[in-house]
């Protein structure tokens, strides 16, 4: 993008890696290095980075003796089993780190060339973690076309409510339940009620739905009582990722009368096993789209012209579906949705300069979701709530199948990537879950 101060020579896309598998990837070239958690058996977990179709094990490289000095404690910091501490590191640290490991990956003289044995491993033989201990989790409803699509549904003269142009919305999620890509979780049982009824019973969720958001991994830095100023919310920002923010839509319906989402949301979330250094995504950085007739301007403490020209992260998202008799019939996922992440109303940085205006400390390795992103049309809504009319207009899979919300059996996959003219596309992985049965209960 021309003009992006932040681009460098990380980004060219004529940089070509000596892992033969990374050039022409569409996920990870040499150009993206995002790093993870990995373990294998009788390994414990560590820092590595993607590159192609392999992994290269921090660990390893840091215990090799090929590095010394500040490259070996940067390495060092990356390898530790959470990146918690990777997320502590300044901006300045973590372009170094980046440009060793382009180096490494890119020279034909790097010393890792004959260790490769010792170095590298494949990525579909590693088993991937958290990225890091998430401290704290905080969820953002910046989804414009989510907020009014909802919205619609419940006032549709007035979908929007007076606050959302001024408030970056947010709710303050549940940390423990956020688990890593590939795994199932148990259908939430809980109190639900009809519409319009004030009896409440007790069950299984029958309206479990997915959300698609992105992940983004902070690095905090502040203490308590000291906001982070608009104008340096962005250092703040390590990575990107996706998020899979599961919701029990009809729990979540009966509880939040009159407070936030509790249980309806806190059973579950998937992230993907990437963090996707901000550094990585330079080039796909764009800038905020004016305001229109009605829509205020955001207020002073987050506004900052720069992040208005930059701080938007061009990334295309979509979600497919995988039910069981799909699976059984040898059939593949099928797309239920693409949007992009240009449609937030806020950027990531006025999410870190609200969000800390009242002296709220953020700590590396917290974790903020966007909130659902959706785009303009029905091929890009963000959640079964939407796509469905909450319920009221099932879909029909390929297959014949009907879905109004998610059924037993159901994996939901979520990809993104982001590319441009004139640099190489990159991608975020994948974030997949399985609704699995309720658990026994008791009413």
């Amino acid at each position: 993008m021309p003009g992006n101060p932040l681009i460098d020579s990380t980004h060219d896309p004529e940089l070509r890696s000596w892992v033969d598998s990374a050039n022409g990837h569409p996920e990870f070239p040499v150009q993206n290095l995002p790093l993870c958690i990995f373990a294998q058996e009788g390994a414990g977990p560590r820092g590595g980075v993607a590159i192609g179709d392999q992994l290269l094990d921090l660990r390893a490289l840091a215990s090799s003796g090929l590095m010394s000095g500040n490259e070996l404690a940067l390495i060092e910091t990356a390898a530790a089993p959470t990146l918690n501490s990777y997320c502590a590191l300044t901006a300045a640290d973590r372009v170094r780190l980046r440009k060793i490991l382009s180096n490494l990956l890119s020279d034909l003289k790097s010393p890792l060339r004959s260790h490769t044995d010792s170095l590298f491993v494949a990525l579909d033989a590693v088993s991937f973690e958290m990225p890091a201990t998430v401290g704290d989790y905080s969820d953002f409803f910046a989804g414009i076309h989510h907020a009014r699509n909802a919205g619609r549904m419940f006032r549709p003269d007035n979908p929007l409510l007076p606050n959302y142009w001024h408030v970056p919305i947010a709710y303050h999620g549940r940390a423990s339940s956020i688990d890593v890509s590939g795994k199932g979780f148990p259908r939430p049982v809980g109190q639900t009620a009809a519409h319009g009824s004030t009896t409440p019973h007790f069950g299984p969720s029958k309206r479990v739905d997915f959300e698609l958001e992105l992940a983004i991994w902070i690095g905090g830095g502040n203490r308590t009582g000291e906001p982070i100023p608009i104008d340096k919310a962005s250092d703040a920002i390590v990575g990107f990722g996706l998020l899979n923010d599961w919701s029990a839509r009809d729990i979540q319906a009966w509880e939040t009368q009159p407070l936030g989402p509790f249980l309806g949301k806190s059973f579950y979330s998937t992230v993907s096993p990437f963090l996707v250094t901000v550094e990585a995504l330079a080039p796909f950085r764009r800038g905020m789209p004016s305001r229109g007739e009605g829509e205020p301007a955001p207020m002073a403490y987050l506004w900052d012209e720069l992040d208005q020209q930059i701080g938007v992260f061009d990334c295309h998202l979509e979600v497919l579906i995988s039910t069981e008799k799909m699976r059984a019939a040898g059939a593949e996922p099928v797309v239920l949705t693409e949007a992009s992440g240009k449609d937030l109303v806020w950027t990531p940085a006025q999410m870190v300069a609200h969000h800390t205006v009242t002296g709220c400390n953020l700590r590396p390795g917290d974790l903020f979701g966007t909130g659902t992103v959706s785009s303009p049309g029905p091929k890009g809504h963000g959640s079964m709530l939407e796509m469905t009319e909450g319920g009221r207009v099932p879909l029909t899979l390929p297959n014949g199948e009907q879905r109004s919300f998610l059924e037993d059996g159901d994996e939901v996959i979520m990809r993104g990537w982001c590319e441009a003219e004139g640099y190489a596309r990159i991608g975020l992985g994948e974030a997949r879950g399985t609704v699995g049965p309720s658990l026994p209960y008791s009413d």
